[in-house]
């Protein structure tokens, strides 16, 4: 493999592992915010109040979009391969 084929792999891998882990992680920062700011304004400070909300969260995106996610990294998967036997 040339420098340029690898680095093309590298940028193939930073861009899926955005994809698969940015609308996760996104998601979960808002309901922390949100979370946060009804925390700030009843002045309850209670760990599992932000941890609960997030899981679920994380949950039902998972359950929504993992299929999706599945079928992505499934291609990628083959791209490698296919050049790895190429090789």
């Amino acid at each position: 493999m040339t420098n340029g084929e690898i680095s093309d792999l590298v940028y193939k891998v930073f861009v899926s592992a955005l994809q698969l882990g940015g609308p996760l992680l996104i998601i979960s920062m808002a309901v922390g915010i949100v979370i946060a700011i009804l925390q700030a304004a009843t002045q309850i400070h209670e760990q599992t109040l932000t941890f609960v909300p997030k899981l679920v969260t994380i949950g039902v995106v998972l359950i929504l979009t993992g299929q999706n996610m599945l079928v992505s990294l499934q291609e990628f998967f083959r791209e490698i391969f296919a050049l790895v036997a190429a090789n």
